[in-house]
């Protein structure tokens, strides 16, 4: 069986190229709804070199080995699977340049399933349907990504460290930050792995290496133990904010006594700062709110006041309460009670749910980084907020099941306790009134395109 797909991508043939030579351009390429991890990576896409990851496929999770040739700068690489779920396949990465300049990528990939034609009768229809959907994923990301780049590329590449690497976010602005040619370090709790861009520390013990942050053009914290991981026990309600605002603090203290300052501090925050606020329209000058979540946000942004004080210009970016991420996060722990019909309205479903893409969180972080007029709180949401039932039904729409059955609070106290019930339930209707100003161009402004491209279901 062959395969062909075109992309068109707004710059040349060698920038195109170079992208794919970054070691991020993996994860940006992977389908959002694929729940990928990556075992090992050579670092250059040389004859030879190897990329070994783990893939869902059912129940079960199978390796692919994918293993380069025809290395052909900037024109072209190939790979072979030597090892995965295929008899075989192999693919070939062609660059070609288009008369006004920009460029075209040209995939093409042969392969064939095990048991021949037998296997292509059982599944051929469902294999050439999920390499055309993820074929598209790639595409859409890889055109975004560079035009998302282009609007920067006059400004010069920075020395970027991100604490919170690890996590949903983090996991993609890491990546897409090193596409974008970035020199891109971590701060991690662990021991740093040899050979890595990484830094170590200890923000339960207060401990880090002043040193070794020295030089940095941008520090982004995203760090902080999960809100919707576990159910709110006082311990676990106390370990969320200290996790965020102890953590911030000791970043913020530390490079505000450095020699060489960094120029920007992006610290996370979230639009619990407005708490419950019923039909009131929240932009970035409302009043905080009441109660648990916005006492924890006004704590967390306190905390970088010493690297404010310090001159570096410092950025709380207020995230939407759901991220639109299959793999993870609140939408992800949507997907499965919504594909089996049961993920309608919470109670009424009444309250306002503010939402956003991933790649417009990460966008517009990257924006706020490279636009020093930028500084202070940002809400990070869609223009579009909708009502609970709302997003219920259009889930249940892209998905192509009922979204009409009522989940009652109670059930919801049931299954996750307090942490459950506010994040459902609390209303809030924010609106991205800086980012607007600021002239940032949103990828998706509605929610049903938005979710497609999150799960891959255009049609």
């Amino acid at each position: 069986m062959r395969y062909t797909h075109t992309t068109h991508v707004s710059e040349d043939v060698k920038t195109t190229f170079d992208w794919h030579e970054r070691k991020g351009s993996f994860r940006r390429l992977m389908p959002p709804w694929e729940a990928v991890e990556e075992v090992k990576a050579d670092p250059t896409l040389e004859d030879g070199s190897e990329r070994v990851f783990r893939f869902p496929m059912g129940p079960i999770k199978l390796q692919w080995i994918a293993r380069h040739k025809g290395y052909n700068p900037p024109h072209a690489f190939e790979d072979d699977m030597i090892k995965g779920p295929f008899k075989s396949w192999h693919h070939v990465h062609a660059f070609e340049a288009n008369d006004d300049g920009t460029c075209r990528v040209e995939d093409t990939v042969n392969f064939s399933v095990p048991l021949g034609g037998l296997g292509m009768l059982v599944a051929g229809r469902s294999i050439n349907k999920r390499i055309d959907r993820m074929f598209t994923a790639r595409g859409n990301r890889l055109s975004r990504d560079i035009a998302r780049h282009k609007e920067f590329k006059h400004l010069e590449r920075k020395k970027i460290l991100v604490a919170g690497s690890s996590g949903l976010i983090g996991r993609q602005i890491v990546a897409f930050l090193d596409t974008g040619g970035h020199e891109v370090w971590r701060l991690v709790r662990r021991t740093p792995k040899e050979g890595t861009q990484e830094i170590q520390w200890d923000p339960k013990a207060g401990t880090i290496d002043a040193s070794a942050l020295e030089g940095f053009d941008a520090v982004i914290h995203l760090g902080g133990a999960g809100i919707g991981d576990k159910r709110w026990s006082k311990k676990r309600m106390e370990l969320i904010q200290t996790s965020r605002s102890d953590s911030t603090a000791l970043l913020a203290t530390t490079l505000a006594n450095l020699e060489k300052k960094p120029e920007v501090f992006l610290v996370a925050s979230a639009i619990g700062y407005y708490g419950n606020r019923g039909e009131e329209e929240l932009t970035e000058e409302s009043a905080i709110g009441e109660g648990y979540l916005s006492d924890t946000c006004k704590a967390w942004e306190a905390a970088a006041q010493p690297a404010k004080d310090a001159g570096i210009r410092t950025i709380h970016s207020r995230t939407a309460g759901i991220v639109l991420e299959a793999t993870g996060g609140g939408l992800g722990k949507m997907l499965l009670p919504a594909k089996m019909g049961a993920g309608g309205p919470i109670g009424r479903g009444k309250q306002w749910l503010s939402w956003i893409s991933m790649d417009d969180e990460v966008y517009a972080m990257h924006h706020l980084l490279m636009t020093k007029e930028c500084e202070g709180a940002y809400n990070l949401v869609a223009p579009e907020t909708v009502r609970q039932k709302t997003f219920a039904k259009v889930l249940g729409k892209v998905l192509r099941r009922p979204a009409f059955i009522p989940t009652p609070p109670f059930g919801i106290w049931i299954l996750f306790g307090k942490m459950g019930v506010t994040l459902t339930t609390d209303s809030g209707k924010v609106v991205p009134s800086r980012l607007l100003e600021l002239g940032y161009r949103f990828e998706h402004t509605t929610l049903e395109p938005a979710l497609r491209d999150t799960l891959g279901l255009w049609r």
